[in-house]
C-alpha cells in the first residue's frame, strides 16, 4: 500500500489525530498545490488543483497544535471526492 493510499485510507476513518502536514502531504500527492496570500492571509490556505484549476480546498491552519478539526476532514475528503469525478 502506498503512503498516498495509507493517508487515504486514514483520513476517511475520520481520526481525531490527522495532522495538518498529513493532509498536505496527501494533497500534493493528489496533485494539490498550498497557495496562501502571504503575510496577511494569517492562517488561511487554499489548496489549488494543479490540472483542475477551479478544484480548490480551503482551510485554515490548526492552531496552536497541529490537529485538524473533524470539519476540515471532511472538506478534504468532499475535494477528493470531486476530484474523483472530474477524472
Amino acid at each position: 500500500m502506498s503512503k498516498k493510499e495509507k493517508l487515504i485510507k486514514k483520513l476517511k476513518s475520520k481520526p481525531k489525530d490527522f495532522t495538518y502536514q498529513e493532509a498536505k502531504t496527501l494533497l500534493e500527492l493528489l496533485g494539490f498545490y498550498e497557495f496562501n496570500k502571504g503575510k496577511t492571509s494569517g492562517s488561511k490556505v487554499v489548496f489549488i488543483h494543479k490540472k483542475v484549476n477551479k478544484l480548490k480546498i480551503k482551510l485554515h491552519k490548526p492552531h496552536p497544535n497541529n490537529i485538524l478539526k473533524l470539519y476540515q476532514i471532511e472538506s478534504i475528503l468532499e475535494g477528493i471526492k470531486r476530484l474523483e469525478e472530474l477524472k
